[in-house]
């Protein structure tokens, strides 16, 4: 069953599998470092917010790209969808919903856009949030039913809470 617990401050997911501790909630600060074929292109001061909302089973999920010449706004939610089995969906609006999969402190999600294929993962660390995105493209050529996949592009952010 899903429930909010508001007994001693304490707000989480609450199931065997799908559980985000109140650890999570909170406005985190960090610069996202963006990578190119191993090489630093950019970096950008980014503020994440991830607060509760009036449903117990949703969570506010919002990252602030704070550039001088092209600051960005990305208001999503956060939702259980299969608490036995720590599924949660991000509504980024606009019907475009990602599946992510909890395991401990991580969430992961792992979705293609235009053939490029996308790993995203989020990791509670004690005070840190950790962020990384990858992207790349299928290789050609599989052998033995296996495809592979390049890695062109990095997006890392280590995020820590300040309220």
């Amino acid at each position: 069953m899903i429930a909010l617990l508001l007994g001693m401050g304490l707000f989480r997911f609450e199931t065997a599998h799908a559980q985000l501790s109140e650890q999570w909630l909170g406005v985190w600060t960090g610069t996202m470092y963006i990578y190119r074929q191993k090489a630093l292109t950019d970096s950008v001061p980014v503020r994440l917010t991830i607060a509760k909302t009036n449903q117990p089973d949703v969570l506010t999920w919002k990252t602030e790209y704070q550039s001088t010449t092209r600051p960005m706004t990305k208001d999503y939610t956060l939702r259980v969808s299969d608490a036995s089995k720590g599924v949660f969906i991000t509504d980024e609006g606009e019907g475009t919903l990602l599946t992510d999969y909890q395991f401990g402190s991580k969430l992961y999600s792992v979705f293609e856009v235009n053939g490029i294929l996308l790993t995203a993962t989020y990791e509670l660390r004690g005070n840190e949030l950790i962020f990384e995105v990858t992207s790349g493209k299928k290789l050609t050529n599989p052998t033995n039913g296996v495809s592979s996949y390049s890695v062109d592009n990095l997006q890392r952010v280590v995020y820590r809470k300040v309220q």
